[in-house]
């Protein structure tokens, strides 16, 4: 043994962390969203008035548990729709592919508001043919209308974030399942689908957020959900802080599904943090 393999190895100091550009500039944003806080309670504080909130506070209420209910159907559908659009992007049939191919890139390349105008004010250009389809009831109410197309629109967006999952999955674990005796279905019910659901996980949760904001459209529509609520009060009343409280119940539901998705990917990914100890 040389008398170099007794010596302690010396670290040289860690670095000084000065006052850099990225973390003045980061101060200086956390600065203004404190001060944009600040007078956001001063507002709510000076401009408190118990008839408003007695009158329009249940009114707003129901209006989020509406978002609520509308996001929470569109993305439950989108996801039931989007993994066969998952499968049908990834099959080798060409023209399986393309259709598949094009359903995501209309919805993914058009805006949701037009999408919305289209099935609602569309809808009612069609009006004889779907009574003799039996389905005008459901196109004819708005809520239906915006939960129909929240859903395709969304589907569009889950079927790639399914696919790119289920691509990044090396292939090396489908031949090893082959290599076992496994058939097609097995390996990818066993060894494929969770993991694919880790990577996706948070892209999903990334999505359903967009779901939550963008579901402000419908209130253009006439549903009233949060949003359609609180431009129903402000027409009434021009009180502006109506808009501040939307704003706070939309962040509190972004802040609530972040930490719910954070649990469950803790929960999905412990045995990966088990294996890095």
């Amino acid at each position: 043994m040389t008398a170099t393999a007794d010596a302690t190895v010396v670290r040289p100091p860690p670095a000084k962390k000065g006052w850099t550009p990225a973390r003045v500039g980061g101060a200086l944003w956390v600065a203004l969203w404190l001060v944009i806080a600040f007078l956001a309670v001063r507002l709510a504080v000076t401009e408190y008035s118990p008839a408003f909130y007695a009158r329009y506070g249940p009114r707003i209420l129901h209006g989020l548990l509406i978002t609520v209910e509308l996001v929470a159907l569109s993305v439950s559908i989108g996801a039931a729709i989007a993994i066969p659009i998952a499968f049908a992007r990834g099959s080798k049939n060409s023209i399986i592919s393309g259709l598949a191919y094009s359903y995501v890139y209309f919805f993914r390349g058009t805006p949701l508001l037009a999408q919305t105008f289209l099935v609602y004010y569309g809808a009612g250009q069609f009006r004889e043919t779907l009574e003799a389809a039996h389905m005008w009831w459901f196109f004819r109410d708005a809520f239906n209308c915006a939960v129909f197309t929240f859903a395709l629109n969304t589907s569009a967006y889950q079927a790639e974030i399914f696919r790119g999952a289920i691509d990044s999955v090396p292939k090396g674990q489908t031949e090893a399942g082959e290599a076992l005796g496994l058939s097609q279905w097995p390996i990818f019910n066993k060894i494929v689908a969770p993991q694919a659901m880790i990577i996706a996980l948070r892209p999903l949760g990334n999505e359903i957020i967009l779901m939550i904001k963008g579901s402000a459209i419908a209130s253009i529509i006439t549903v009233f959900d949060l949003m359609g609520e609180t431009r129903l009060a402000f027409s009434r009343t021009y009180d502006f802080q109506v808009y501040l409280w939307a704003a706070v119940l939309y962040l509190s539901m972004v802040e609530i599904l972040r930490r719910v998705w954070d649990r469950i990917e803790a929960r999905l990914t412990r045995h990966l943090k088990r294996l890095g100890e």
